[in-house]
């Protein structure tokens, strides 16, 4: 029989009936296994009761909730082709995405009624057959998602699909250009699930808090792998820094998923008399290079931060670090998962000598077939089974990996490679500093110089303050040669720093 990752979820409702399955911040409602489940199979008979089969996509435009959950499973189990969207995204990015994987029905949280009824308005020029609507007063055309499922029956549907079919299409940030879509199939989700369960320190019973958004793998996998091994979700529908400390206190959290800059700011807003933290065994941090300062930090408080490396096209799992390394090694992301090979190469695609820098290649059974419909892409990114990441890392005698930057963010002065990460770190210790990003700019001196782009803690903080932090710390050509004061850094949804958006706005020459 096919292995169809729609049955994680019938498989644990069958074992742990009762067991809660998700509880939702947003809204106070919990349900167990059973009923997760129930309306999972009430979707699957709905979808086809409008004609999803076989291969066919489905878009989700939906904020974090149980509808996500059950839709992607009900999905799967029909062998349908899940498609998850960004809803940060405007319209005409939207129908970029929605035109180039070829989706015939679209699920829209009320919240982003507005921008389905732009889409829906520009008629034929999307594929879209069905609309359907959660929450809310439907728009014109739409289906309600609770009336439309609540009519179908909550027996499991009869399977299809699974193996090497198509389980889902995530596209890529679109950080340099058009976004391209990332294909995983049962067979790669289920490897990645195994991976992570058999590595990363998720355990049966354990509860997890989820706030970031499930249109990323970052958050998809980890709750994947929760319901995979009898976890129960917390889940946020957005990320709030004081009611994530309340949730870990009040629902027992015992592991969590935060991005560096989620990390920031959830240290302004811990009060250590009023936040429990005694059931966190850690915290999984990744998406960007974890600031040493950020590790010891929270090291002090009592709390692990395990550091991870993963893409998209990895289905999440590439290098994670264990609870007995992460302090000692605070600043690596570890070794390799379970079934995972990691290995750093230099420019002519041979391996690297220990501590070298050199591009990390990623090689398992969880790797991505490919981008949709971008067969010249697949070609340059995927050799003789390894895929090349386009991130820059060293990896030491013992096999523990370092990310250092993206190649692609690499810049040179004076004929030396520079690594924004490496310089963002050195600034992130600045008590005074709340965030920091690092581009290059043109030098007529050096070629490039680096640019700080900083969000201040204290207003009183200068330009020459920034680059006398760095003296001493870094390297004379990797010193921080300008500066620039900001409200926000531009991230993408995983937390990457939009260093294209940077360079867009600082484009200016230095003076040195």
């Amino acid at each position: 029989m096919p292995q169809n990752i729609g049955q994680f979820l019938t498989n644990r409702a069958r074992r742990d009936t009762y067991l809660e399955a998700i509880y939702e911040h947003a809204t106070g409602r919990r349900f167990s296994y059973k009923e997760l489940n129930d309306r999972s199979n009430q979707v699957a008979h709905s979808l086809r009761s409008i004609g999803v089969s076989l291969g066919d996509r489905v878009g989700l435009l939906l904020m974090n909730g149980t509808e996500f959950i059950e839709t992607f499973f009900a999905v799967a189990k029909i062998g349908g082709v899940n498609v998850p969207l960004n809803w940060r995204l405007v319209a005409d990015e939207l129908e970029f995405i929605l035109n180039d994987a070829g989706v015939t029905v679209l699920l829209f949280s009320e919240e982003f009624s507005e921008v389905a009824t732009e889409l829906r308005n520009r008629g034929d020029k999307t594929h879209i057959t069905s609309w359907v609507q959660v929450e809310g007063e439907p728009i014109d055309g739409a289906i309600d998602y609770e009336d439309w499922m609540s009519s179908s029956p909550v027996h499991e549907p009869e399977p299809e699909g699974g193996d090497d079919d198509l389980a889902f299409i995530m596209y890529t940030s679109g950080t340099t250009g058009l976004p391209k879509g990332v294909m995983h199939s049962h067979d790669t989700v289920l490897w990645a699930n195994i991976t992570n369960a058999t590595t990363a320190d998720m355990q049966h019973y354990d509860r997890f808090l989820n706030a970031l958004p499930l249109f990323h793998v970052g958050a998809l996998t980890p709750v994947l792998t929760s319901v995979f091994v009898g976890g129960s979700i917390t889940l946020m529908k957005t990320f709030d820094p004081t009611a994530s400390w309340d949730l870990i206190r009040d629902e027992k959290i015992d592991t969590t998923l935060m991005v560096p800059a989620m990390l920031q700011f959830m240290l302004l807003t811990h009060d250590a008399e009023n936040h429990d933290t005694s059931t966190l065994r850690n915290v999984i941090s990744g998406a960007a290079p974890v600031p040493i300062s950020l590790i010891e930090t929270y090291t002090e408080m009592g709390i692990e931060i395990h550091q991870v490396y993963g893409l998209t096209e990895t289905c999440g799992p590439a290098c994670i670090i264990s609870s007995e390394d992460a302090v000692t090694r605070a600043g690596s992301t570890g070794k390799a998962f379970t079934f995972t090979e990691v290995r750093v190469v230099d420019e002519d695609g041979n391996e690297c000598d220990p501590d070298q820098a050199g591009e990390v290649q990623v090689k398992g059974p969880h790797i991505m077939l490919g981008y949709w419909n971008r067969p010249e892409a697949n070609a340059e990114t995927i050799v003789d089974g390894w895929l090349k990441t386009g991130d820059v890392a060293t990896m030491d005698s013992d096999g523990f990996v370092t990310i250092v930057d993206r190649v692609k963010d690499m810049l040179i002065s004076g004929g030396e490679n520079v690594y924004p990460a490496e310089i963002e770190n050195v600034l992130l210790a600045h008590e005074k500093i709340n965030d920091a990003g690092v581009i290059g700019i043109p030098s007529k001196k050096w070629g490039e110089s680096p640019l700080a782009v900083i969000v201040r803690a204290d207003e009183s903080l200068s330009e020459q303050d920034v680059i006398k932090h760095c003296v001493g710390k870094l390297a004379p050509f990797k010193t921080v040669k300008a500066v620039e004061f900001i409200d926000v850094i531009p991230r993408n949804a995983s937390g990457k720093i939009l260093k294209r958006e940077l360079r867009e706005t600082y484009s200016y020459e230095a003076d040195a």
